[in-house]
């Protein structure tokens, strides 16, 4: 792949990413706290609040942290990583949000996180500077 694929990849991700983010905060606020899992020790709604700014630095370093692109990369990557359990909670916990209303949807949507984590890793170059030191 080319750089200005990588390059479209790591903004569209990151935009995408800012985008859920302040959906955290406002319109999908809801939807949200049906991903936190009962053993997060916060409150629901601060949960999806931290990470909603979380996800509104991340997407923002993605677009413009020029110097650090890997370092972000794997930092993106952790966070898709970290919330994977939330995830696993909506479905296992039979948990509606975002039209996921059904436990094979909940189930499929179980297996983009993966490819969340892929995109941020090749994007931002991560995963070929890994492969490289390596």
């Amino acid at each position: 792949m080319t750089d200005r694929a990588r390059t479209v990849g790591r903004i569209a991700l990151g935009l995408a990413l800012a985008g859920a983010g302040v959906a955290h905060l406002t319109t999908a606020r809801e939807e949200f706290r049906a991903q936190v899992p009962e053993f997060v020790p916060l409150d629901v709604d601060t949960t999806v609040v931290a990470s909603g700014v979380v996800e509104i630095a991340l997407g923002s370093a993605l677009v413009l942290a020029r110097g650090r692109r890997t370092t972000v990369g794997w930092i993106v990557a952790a966070f898709f990583v970290a919330v994977f359990p939330g995830n696993l909670a909506q479905w296992v916990h039979h948990r509606d949000g975002f039209g996921l209303d059904t436990d094979t949807k909940r189930f499929v949507r179980l297996f983009f996180q993966p490819v969340l984590v892929a995109a941020a890793l090749w994007s931002t170059g991560a995963w070929r500077a890994w492969r490289r030191s390596r």
